[in-house]
């Protein structure tokens, strides 16, 4: 488990914009529980997490269409929350970062480490727009 000091800057860096921090296991179930599009973002403390991750999700929000619930868990934090999270996202192995979209509760979109890692950021937000636009 990582220090609260030293993930606070990584969380906050997307609960300032609007997303919600899952932090136990009934909170995830409700989440994607609701009805209409859910974007998961499994944050993380490694550096494509805070290199094209969280800066393209960011960015991927300045879209005309983006999901109507914005939630995160944090790998290596919030260790049952984020499984069951990643419960969610099966056949998917677990990744971390890695962002998922659901719309009424089912996986539409999937974007694992090795689509983050090593790309820019303004390609996954470009993959995410399109997402937006097909499933919003």
């Amino acid at each position: 488990m990582y220090p609260p000091d030293l993930v606070k800057p990584m969380i906050e860096e997307l609960t300032e914009v609007g997303f919600q921090e899952l932090k136990t296991i009934e909170e995830v179930q409700e989440a994607l529980k609701k009805s209409g599009t859910t974007l998961v973002v499994v944050n993380s403390v490694c550096g494509c997490a805070a290199r094209n991750a969280r800066p393209a999700v960011l960015m991927s929000l300045q879209n005309a269409k983006k999901p109507d619930y914005l939630t995160t868990v944090f790998a290596g934090v919030d260790r049952e929350a984020t499984e069951e999270a990643r419960s969610f996202m099966l056949p998917f192995p677990p990744s971390s970062p890695s962002i998922a979209l659901f719309k009424d509760g089912e996986l539409v979109h999937m974007l694992e480490r090795h689509h983050i890692e090593g790309r820019y950021a303004e390609t996954i937000a470009e993959n995410l727009q399109q997402a937006y636009d097909e499933f919003c």
